[in-house]
């Protein structure tokens, strides 16, 4: 199947989705929109109230600055592919739960393997955990690194700078380094090279360790 074939039948399913509890409180599902063929992928946490109305990804608040932050990258919303872990809105946009997540795991894998972007931008810090154990997000938004040969991202959801003005600053300029990277992976996996799985050198975070970024619910 193509990659636009694949994602269509995705979407298609989380529409009539009964995997997990969210299904019951849900208006529309959230599959993701975007450019089948692109190098990038943007992959947040889930949908919230606009979201669940529309059906589309990233069409409040937080999605306005997300359009601000990828045009001083270079990009565009429909240059790229926008997706959440989860397809539906958790209620009052608490996080996923473990049984949720799982729930929508075989959807974005199968979105992941069609599009096959160079480099994955995960936006939050439940995004961030899908792909990256033990990380902290305060610690290493903005850093690259590798997980199953493609190259990821962790960065501040968009809505954390709502939250937090203070953090506004911070979020541009990570993606201002998004072109930069975005070679790097290209040239990268272009030559083959080896690179190494995230698990390795980490920051753990030490329990009762305290980052109140990480703790707000940034859908």
């Amino acid at each position: 199947m193509k990659p636009e074939e694949v994602l269509q039948e995705v979407a298609d399913q989380t529409r009539v989705c009964t995997r997990c509890k969210l299904h019951h409180s849900r208006k529309n599902a959230v599959p993701g929109v975007g450019n089948p063929y692109t190098k990038v992928m943007f992959i947040g946490e889930g949908p919230g109230f606009h979201e669940n109305e529309q059906g589309l990804p990233f069409v409040g608040a937080a999605g306005k600055f997300l359009d601000e932050l990828l045009g001083d990258a270079g990009l565009a919303r429909e240059g790229v592919f926008i997706t959440n872990v989860v397809k539906c809105r958790p209620p009052g946009n608490r996080d996923p739960e473990a049984e949720e997540l799982n729930a929508c795991k075989p959807y974005l894998e199968r979105q992941i393997a069609a599009v096959n972007p160079d480099v994955i931008v995960t936006l939050g810090r439940v995004s961030m955990g899908y792909f990256i154990d033990n990380g902290k997000i305060s610690a290493i938004h903005g850093r690259d690194f590798w997980a199953h040969g493609r190259m990821v991202v962790p960065m501040y959801h968009p809505a954390a700078a709502l939250h937090q003005p203070a953090l506004r600053g911070v979020v541009k300029e990570d993606f201002s380094k998004l072109p930069a990277l975005i070679g790097k992976a290209q040239k990268a996996r272009h030559n083959s090279v080896e690179v190494q799985e995230v698990q390795h050198d980490l920051p753990v975070q030490e329990p009762g360790d305290d980052d109140s970024a990480e703790q707000l619910s940034l859908f």
